[in-house]
């Protein structure tokens, strides 16, 4: 009768500590009473403008836009799909709408240096007009030159410089001739030059003649005639001069009519730019140019007859080309712009980045010149705010340094990629580098930004604000209206059908679900955003005027359907007993872990067998896993962990003389976590007491030295992983999952999952030691630590240290000889 009274004390007890250490089911998942929300439907909510939850992030958008030093550009920082870039430009617009409009930019060409084109700064809108009224000119200049030197004026003046000079020639010659005749020579213009021919009776002599001439008349001819040569050289270059003179007075002729025929155009163009120097000087060069150029203006439309086609095409193209020079290329026209500009860039490239010169294929040669510079974004951005991917601008060759370098230097230098890198330097452009005054906005995972921080020492100095996104909000009253407010923005931008409150609540349930975290809400919007939109697919299926809970749940499911299929193949194996998983009954040395397979987008719980071996030695816990590579640092860390609890827990008083191996079992990819540190010391401890444990109570929860049992992630995943094998192989009664207290908080099990715990078909039970675990698991009490270090008779802690006690002395007693015999090895030595 004792015993079967002893018995019952103890099953008595036993459920009593079920019963304390089972999780209430109103706290298995926190609903969103529908009746608490202030409207019927969406339709009445406002949408939401902006974002919701992120007021640290917004705060530090607000402060990096308002700071104007250098080196406080931005970097936004949170995970993918919470807004972060919305959220950014949406600030980021409107500080710039409140800024002023940044200048216009345009490059020229340089008379001075053609390689070097000249950059001038221009007031909004004015780098067009400039551009237009250049165009306007040239096209004036090539109407009007040609008609002014058509002008009979122009003639007349022409015709009176060529009479002037013809008659000064003729003078001058007849000058020479009456000279040469005084000297007895005539003088004969050949296409060789100018002869001079003695003369005899007035008659030329021929070279006969000459030759019959006495010697003394030879040379007395010859010093005449040389003496007549060096005035006819002086006559000669006296001509030349008065031609030189002349073809001055020509040209300075055509100066004259080009600048009276196009004068009053510059004087338009320098009466409206006179606030601009950089223009003034540009108008002054271009006119100084074009009298040196006529040929360019004069030339008329109609190629010489029999010109070769190709050659006729040529011709024209290079004056086309000559004039081009006067044109003015609009680098940056921000015209159209309010305020300041906002230029996001999805494409970071090196050239969309910081611009280019462009080449073109003009008769088998690649040209290019100032007209072919294009702006990248951080010139159309300049003045303004450059929002740009992260990821997207380290993964892009030479973009990540060449912004670092404009914003270091705070200009942009424009020159192509190939310039850097090729072995023989070309002549090509190198246009003048333009001043840059712009904020970037950088968008990443905190990953970059960290990595970043640590391994580039420029990144520090440039990007000093930090927005930080979080994951997750705060589930007040408040943000529950924001989520509503979100929702109903998404249904009015999409076209949506509205949701109704029942639908709302479940969304706001589902915002708990994806944090796993009955206190927060996801701030990742994207997700929510896409449920509302399957939501109300499902509704229109359904037949709903308004989306219902049902269809947020009917959404939910069908998402899980689509990438469930691993996680069912898994649990069709379990069943069918292809991977062993024991739901019944009890067994010594062996329990089912839980862990969490992450697939990207979908991710489940998936219990593992966890088995332990114990033998007497000195090797201590060993992790088959570690041994052959499989197990992460932290796995390995959780393991130690274990030697830890046992040497303080057990081996005080004795060393601890114990070699056990534990393994998952049937598992063959690498484990990495410490979640499974608590299941890894029940299983433990059963192997040492030989106590067996119920294979219907699955395990999560790390644990500490002193055998305290910590938070683990994906708890919520866990428990339904879990439940889903116990009712494919049918549910006791019995079954259920043990967890740290700590996560109970973030529990958000599904509602099929809450049922059956309500009607007691499975069990959720939370612990904060190790003792309460195995005394759920094995159901005999875990025994308190006496002053003298013993435990009491028929606790787990009594059966282990008893055991491990005997191992200590067996190892001792299998030791002693072999001490004995080094004692006796060593004083023969001594005495030897």
């Amino acid at each position: 009768m004792e015993g079967k009274g002893s018995r019952a004390r103890e099953r008595m007890r036993l459920v009593a500590l079920e019963e304390r250490l089972s999780v209430p089911v109103e706290r298995l998942r926190r609903s969103c009473d529908p009746a608490s929300l202030p409207f019927e439907s969406t339709k009445e909510v406002e949408p939401l403008l902006g974002t919701v939850g992120q007021e640290r992030a917004i705060s530090s958008i607000e402060f990096g836009v308002e700071i104007g030093s250098g080196g406080f550009n931005i970097f936004v920082a949170g995970p993918s799909g919470s807004g972060r870039t919305a959220t950014a430009c949406t600030y980021v617009e409107q500080a710039a709408r409140a800024q002023p409009v940044p200048d216009d930019w345009v490059y020229v060409h340089n008379f001075e240096d053609p390689y070097r084109p000249q950059a001038i700064r221009l007031p909004a809108g004015q780098g067009g007009d400039l551009a237009k009224r250049m165009d306007e000119l040239v096209e004036a200049a090539r109407r009007e030159i040609p008609r002014a030197f058509e002008s009979e004026d122009y003639e007349r003046r022409r015709n009176d410089i060529l009479t002037q000079l013809h008659q000064r020639q003729q003078a001058l010659y007849s000058q020479i001739q009456e000279s040469a005749k005084a000297q007895g020579f005539a003088i004969e213009l050949t296409p060789a030059g100018i002869l001079t021919v003695p003369l005899v009776d007035d008659h030329p002599l021929s070279t006969e003649e000459y030759e019959r001439l006495p010697e003394e008349v030879k040379q007395e001819l010859e010093r005449r005639g040389e003496e007549l040569r060096q005035r006819l050289e002086q006559a000669l270059h006296e001509g030349r001069q008065q031609e030189k003179e002349a073809t001055e007075k020509l040209r300075e002729l055509e100066r004259e009519v080009a600048l009276f025929a196009v004068g009053h155009l510059f004087d338009d163009l320098r009466d409206r730019y006179r606030e601009h120097p950089e223009v003034l000087d540009y108008l002054r060069r271009v006119q100084e140019d074009i009298p040196e150029h006529l040929e360019d203006f004069r030339a008329g439309p109609q190629q010489p007859e029999g010109l070769p086609a190709a050659l006729a095409e040529l011709q024209g193209s290079s004056r086309e080309e000559h004039l081009a020079r006067y044109k003015v290329n609009v680098f940056v026209d921000n015209s159209g712009t309010k305020g300041a500009p906002v230029v996001q860039e999805h494409y970071p490239t090196y050239y969309n980045l910081m611009g280019r010169l462009e080449y073109q294929a003009r008769f088998g040669a690649m040209t290019t010149d100032f007209r072919q510079i294009k702006p990248g974004a951080v010139h159309r951005a300049n003045g303004g705010y450059l929002v740009l991917d992260a990821l997207s601008v380290l993964t892009s060759p030479f973009s990540w340094d060449a912004l670092k370098r404009a914003l270091q230097t705070r200009e942009s230098r424009i020159e192509n990629i190939g310039e850097q890198y090729t072995p023989i330097p070309a002549a090509t452009l190198r246009p003048e580098p333009i001043p840059l005054n712009l904020k970037v906005v950088m968008v990443g995972d905190p990953f970059i930004y960290y990595l970043l921080y640590h391994l580039d020492e420029d990144f520090r100095k440039l990007f000093k604000v930090k927005a930080d996104f979080g994951p997750d909000m705060d589930r007040s009253d408040q943000h529950v209206q924001m989520y509503a407010g979100f929702i109903s923005r998404q249904v009015r931008e999409r076209g949506l059908r509205h949701f109704d409150r029942t639908g709302v609540a479940r969304m706001v349930e589902y915002g708990s679900r994806l944090v796993e975290d009955q206190g927060k809400l996801s701030t990742r919007l994207a997700d929510v955003a896409d449920m509302v939109v399957e939501a109300s697919h499902w509704a229109g299926r359904n037949g709903h005027e308004l989306v219902t809970a049902a269809d947020v749940d009917q959404a939910v499911a069908h998402r899980e359907y689509r990438s469930n299929l691993i996680e069912e193949r898994i649990r069709e194996y379990i069943e069918e007993g292809t991977i062993i998983i024991d739901t019944e009954g009890s067994r010594p040395a062996q329990v089912n872990g839980l862990s969490v397979v992450d697939l990207g987008d979908y991710s489940f719980g998936r219990p593992s067998r966890i088995t332990a071996r114990v033998s007497l030695g000195g090797e201590g816990v060993i992790a088959i896993e570690r041994e052959i590579k499989l197990s992460g640092p932290i796995h390995s860390k959780g393991v130690l962990i274990l030697s830890g609890y046992l040497s303080g827990k057990y081996a005080q008083r004795y060393p601890l003389a114990l070699s056990a191996t534990l393994t998952f079992e049937q598992t063959y990819d690498e484990v990495e976590g410490d979640s499974a540190s608590s299941a890894e010391l029940y299983v433990l401890l059963s192997a040492l007491s030989g106590l067996p444990l119920k294979q219907g109570v699955a395990v999560t929860g790390s644990v500490n030295q002193v055998g305290q049992i910590q938070a683990v992630g994906g708890v919520t995943r866990k428990v339904e992983g879990f439940f889903e094998v116990c009712k494919a192989k049918g549910l006791t009664g019995e079954q259920g999952v043990i967890i740290p207290e700590a996560n109970v908080k973030n529990l958000m099990l599904k509602d099929e999952v809450v049922q059956a715990v309500r009607d007691g078909r499975f069990h959720l039970w939370s612990v904060r030691t190790v003792d309460e675990g195995i005394e759920l698991l094995t159901g005999t009490p875990a025994g308190e630590q006496r002053a003298d270090g013993s435990y009491p008779e028929g606790t787990v802690h009594h059966l282990v240290d008893a055991r491990l006690r005997e191992f200590a002395e067996r190892l001792k007693e299998f030791g002693a000889p072999a001490e004995r015999r080094e004692e006796r090895e060593k004083l023969e030595e001594k005495a030897a």
